[in-house]
């Protein structure tokens, strides 16, 4: 496996060539924002419901920060390459 955000050269189930897509910033764009706000106020709710040690935050809020990234990330990737398929097929030489 190339890596956990890596576009496979071709479809597994059509053999569509994907290797012309490209997503960009798109899908990390997408994530920031939703994911910085509910994690700021998840971390609120955790601060003011049980009043933890600092440690507490600084070890488990960027390990959920990361995983819920990178599983946001698959599917809006995803998401963004199959548009880009729909919209710009001529561009991709199709």
């Amino acid at each position: 496996m190339a890596g956990a955000l890596a576009i496979r050269d071709r479809c597994a189930v059509c053999g569509l060539d994907l290797r012309e897509n490209d997503s960009g910033d798109g899908p990390a764009s997408l994530v920031i924002f939703p994911l910085g706000a509910i994690l700021v106020g998840l971390a609120l709710w955790v601060e003011f419901s049980f009043n933890p040690p600092i440690w507490v935050h600084i070890v488990v809020w960027p390990i959920v920060g990361v995983v819920l990234a990178i599983g946001m990330m698959r599917p809006l990737k995803a998401a963004l390459v199959a548009l880009q398929y729909r919209h710009r097929r001529r561009e991709m030489g199709l």
